[in-house]
């Protein structure tokens, strides 16, 4: 048996991605992938080792745009894409980089700044094939997904997922990877009942398999990536899940834990699950009655999307005022 609770996880199957910006973790526990948003790239930024980062891309800001609006919004590009070069120096696999959430239920808009992410990137000698384009998973986002991967060969990432029709629509369209936010369902239904939760009984864990035994059950290549995890007892009850994208302070839990972690999901179980084929990618009303139907998931969505929305916003006026100076 594998020294500590991490490594048995990895053992299982499981990719595991580190969730964070901070560089010094995601060394420490030598993930494959690791994933960013606006609010960890926030938090980083305001540290003083990430000074020079900011530097950079306050400086391809000033050079390559005309207002000081259109300064901010380069170096802001600049900025994620600088945190995923770095960390990209510490991961073998892929890093993934998130679209403006502004642009949540703008298509084109997502395409365009899509390709503009990859272009920085490729500025910078680093191959689309170990970038995720991270989008939420709006209509608009999965629809601008589709294209991507389809027309561009750029790989994405549909976050802020948090239902079924939500899963089923990113499998329609071949997105690369899904992220289906754990912790955040958990914390709706805690709110909502006032219940305790084991790890098996986690609403946000009970998706995320159901999701997963789709996935394997009808073919769909998409990866299934557990994230915003509350408690190491999520993660455990996930073990055997495509990806897990987790925090440093639980993958510092898991890593100094000896107990036991047995694979709970295996591909090869799903062809027993009771679940008929559906399909929503072409049918806009249905998806969008389904996701309003599911209260959990508008709110939480709509939530996320605020939330990533006015930490883009906050970098954006730091970087304004540095573009400016």
């Amino acid at each position: 048996m594998s020294s500590n609770s991490l490594e048995q996880l990895k053992a299982t199957g499981t990719v595991v991605v580190t969730d964070t910006g901070e560089f010094e973790s995601i060394a420490k526990y030598t993930p494959q992938d690791a994933t960013t948003n606006p609010s960890l790239i926030l938090a980083a930024s305001k540290k003083a080792e990430y000074a020079k980062l900011i530097d950079v891309a306050v400086e391809y800001g000033k050079q390559n745009g005309k207002t000081t609006e259109e300064k901010a919004s380069l170096a802001l590009d600049r900025l994620l894409v600088e945190f995923g070069k770095e960390i990209l120096k510490i991961v073998p696999g892929r890093v993934s980089t998130e679209v403006d959430a502004r642009l949540s239920f703008d298509k084109e808009g997502t395409i365009k700044k899509a390709i503009q992410i990859i272009d920085l990137y490729k500025s910078l000698g680093i191959e689309k094939e170990r970038i995720l384009i991270k989008i939420a998973s709006t209509y608009e986002g999965i629809q601008a997904a589709r294209e991507l991967e389809a027309n561009y060969g750029i790989h994405t990432n549909l976050t802020l997922l948090f239902s079924f029709v939500q899963a089923v629509a990113c499998a329609e369209a071949k997105v690369t990877l899904i992220s289906p936010f754990v912790g955040r369902i958990l914390d709706w239904y805690k709110a909502k009942t006032g219940e305790t939760y084991t790890g098996e009984t986690d609403p946000g864990v009970v998706s995320v398999k159901r999701i997963y035994n789709y996935y394997k059950k009808f073919g769909y290549n998409t990866i299934v990536m557990g994230a915003s995890f509350r408690n190491v007892d999520e993660i455990k009850a996930l073990a055997g899940v495509d990806f897990l994208t987790i925090a440093p302070k639980l993958l510092e839990e898991l890593i100094t834990s000896d107990a036991a972690v047995p694979q709970v999901l295996d591909a090869k179980d799903a062809a027993n699950v009771k679940e008929e084929k559906v399909t929503y990618v072409d049918d806009e009303a249905t998806f969008r009655f389904l996701l309003n139907d599911d209260a959990m998931a508008t709110e939480k969505l709509a939530e996320g999307i605020r939330k990533f929305a006015e930490d883009a916003v906050t970098l954006t006026k730091v970087l304004e005022e540095k573009v400016s100076a």
